[in-house]
Order: structure tokens, then C-alpha cells, then sequence
């Protein structure tokens, strides 16, 4: 153990000299430490509603159908409803700037609305005033599934629930900390890559085969700098998230699974490294191959950042639980795996 404990060390040293994973790793920390700070900025692009307080978002309302949609508007703190007789009288509001938005309301043959949107085009609002017409055409058609409930032949499709929680909570649980807790796994696989193509680029790897280290050594040791690398690095940042106010509900078993996701991601890395021998093309491999992986989890029953989101809310079920252990006994397999190659077919020339 000696051996690779020499080896790690002599590998997190000369991270000190890459400037490029240094300034990755202080973005990470800026991130983490001011938190709170940054996300008032960015949930309002997560979220551009959210950023709507003291803003009354004036909706022009014309069209035969207008009756039935004014009293929605109303209902809402936030929104406010002029009906005009005429959707050319409502133009022309909209033109002076008397009103953010126009709908047209119209009903078919058969009953059903059809809502024509008139947003501005251009102005600083409208992404706002957008996200305000989809709010009340969702609010709308609630109404009107209601209203027409007893008439349906066939049940629909359910509607999502209408959420009421805060944006905030939403962004920080489901964005930002899975962002920090996977982030330093993926720069931990690229430092792998390097540490280990790096050797073959410099011929250094020459340097290693006359000392008493075997090709088992060099690679457990530049896995063992690598793989303890990120948990560190998101442990800090959920300790730091959680100065600033932000509770993590199961710090330990979002830890447990980072660990096992930078075994596989490092041992992934380690893998191209060693068939590719060439920085470049084993940069690439692992770029698409961690790509490949991470999107293809979204198709389990519980994706890595699905359950880090819900450990750190307090609300895991089940197969949360079960997710850990699956993608931490899988990494241990990839990595005992490529010891295997190595033990056998050793690091080549």
C-alpha cells in the first residue's frame, strides 16, 4: 500500500502546476461558497417567473370567449385583465404600450378555445411576459377541463400537479447540487486520462519500470490520487453549501455515491488512457463515453442526479437507496476488471 500511496501523492503534487484544473476547481469553489448569492441570477434564467415581484403583467383580453378567460387572469395576484370589445381596439393598446400582451379568445363548432398570443417582440419583458401568457393558458385549460369534465366521453390525460413551490428550492436541490457533487467527478476522469497518457507522451513511464513499482501499483496509485479527488472536492462543497444555508439532508450517502460514480468515471478514463496511449484521442474517448453513460442513467429508475437531489432534500425512497449501492458495486467491478488487464497484460511500451 506503501507503493501506491507514493505514487497518489506524487500525482495530487503536480496537479499544483495544471492551471487549467486549478482554475476549474476555484469556479467550483466560487460556486459553492456563494451559493445564495448566485442564485438569485441564475434562477431567473431556471426560472424567469420568479423574478416577477412587484411586476403586474397587464393582459389585453378580446375575442368572443373573452368573458371566460378575464375572471382566470383576475384570480391571480400578479396579472391583471382589460377586455376590449374589438382585437384591433387591444392592438392598438398594445402598440402604445398600455398593455404587455394580447389574447384572443375564440371558440370552434365544437366548443373548444383557441387562444391567439400577441407577446412584444424585442423588449427586455419578454421573456417575462412569456413566461406569464404559458401560465395563464395552463390556468385556462385547468378551467376548462373542469368545466367540460362531465361532458367527456373519454378521460384524458392527466395534467402534472400545479406546483407551488419555490423556484429557489427547486433550483438548488435539483441543479446545484448535483452540479457540484458531479462536476469534480468529470475533472477527476480527465486528470486520469492525463496522468496516465502523459507518461507514455514523455517517456517517463521508462523512469517507473526501474523502481520496485509494478504496472498494478502505477495504476492503483494514479486511481487512488484521482478517485479521492472528487469526494473531497464535493464534500467541501456540500460543507460550504450548508454554511450558507443551505440544508443537506444524507451528506454521507451523497458522498457514498459520488464515490462509486468517480471510481467508474476514473476507472473509464483510465481504461482510454491506457488503449489509446495518445492524450488526444483518449481525451475524446472518455469525453463521448462519459457523455454516453451519464445520459443513458436517465433511463434507469433513478438517474445519479435524481437521487442526489433527493438525498439532499431528505426524501429518498427505496430504490434511492438501492441506486447507490448498484452504481457503487458496478464501479468497484470496472475497476477491479482493469486491475485484472493490467495484472495480466501490464502497461505495454
Amino acid at each position: 500500500m506503501g507503493k501506491r500511496l507514493t505514487v497518489a501523492k506524487r500525482e495530487l503534487a503536480s496537479l499544483r502546476s495544471e492551471k487549467t484544473i486549478v482554475l476549474a476547481i476555484l469556479i467550483q469553489l466560487f460556486v459553492a461558497a456563494f451559493s445564495s448569492f448566485l442564485a438569485v441570477g441564475l434562477v431567473s434564467l431556471y426560472d424567469p417567473g420568479s423574478v416577477s415581484n412587484g411586476f403586474v403583467v397587464e393582459f389585453g383580453v378580446t375575442g368572443e370567449a373573452g368573458d371566460d378567460l378575464a375572471p382566470i387572469i383576475e384570480e391571480r395576484d400578479g396579472w391583471r385583465a382589460v377586455e376590449y370589445g374589438e382585437e384591433a381596439a387591444a392592438m392598438r393598446a398594445f402598440d402604445r404600450g398600455e398593455i404587455h400582451a394580447v389574447l384572443a379568445v375564440s371558440r370552434t363548432a365544437d366548443g373548444r378555445a383557441q387562444v391567439r398570443a400577441i407577446a412584444p417582440d424585442g423588449n427586455v419583458r419578454t421573456t417575462l411576459v412569456v413566461t406569464q401568457i404559458k401560465g395563464v393558458l395552463e390556468a385556462f385549460e385547468r378551467h376548462e377541463r373542469d368545466r367540460l369534465s362531465s361532458s367527456l366521453e373519454r378521460q384524458p390525460v392527466e395534467l402534472p400537479p400545479d406546483a407551488s413551490s419555490s423556484p429557489y428550492f427547486g433550483f438548488t436541490y435539483t441543479v446545484l447540487v448535483p452540479l457540484l457533487t458531479f462536476l469534480p467527478v468529470f475533472v477527476s476522469g480527465s486528470i486520469a486520462v492525463d496522468a496516465i497518457a502523459e507518461e507514455y507522451d514523455r517517456g517517463t513511464l521508462e523512469l517507473l519500470r526501474v523502481t520496485p513499482l509494478t504496472a498494478t501499483d502505477i495504476v492503483d496509485g494514479k486511481l487512488l490520487a484521482m478517485g479521492v479527488l472528487a469526494p473531497v472536492q464535493a464534500g467541501a462543497w456540500l460543507a460550504l453549501l450548508s454554511f450558507r444555508g443551505t440544508q443537506i439532508a444524507n451528506p454521507l450517502e451523497i458522498l457514498l455515491l459520488v464515490t462509486g460514480f468517480a471510481v467508474g468515471v476514473v476507472t473509464m478514463g483510465a481504461t482510454a488512457a491506457l488503449a489509446f496511449r495518445e492524450r488526444k484521442q483518449a481525451q475524446f474517448l472518455f469525453s463521448m463515453g462519459v457523455l454516453v453513460v451519464f445520459s443513458s442513467t436517465y433511463l434507469l429508475p433513478e438517474s445519479p442526479a435524481n437521487a442526489v437531489a433527493k438525498l439532499a432534500i431528505g426524501s429518498p425512497t427505496r430504490i434511492t437507496h438501492l441506486s447507490v449501492v448498484a452504481y457503487l458495486a458496478v464501479s468497484l467491478v470496472a475497476f477491479v476488471g482493469l486491475r485484472w488487464v493490467v495484472g495480466e497484460r501490464g502497461l505495454g511500451s
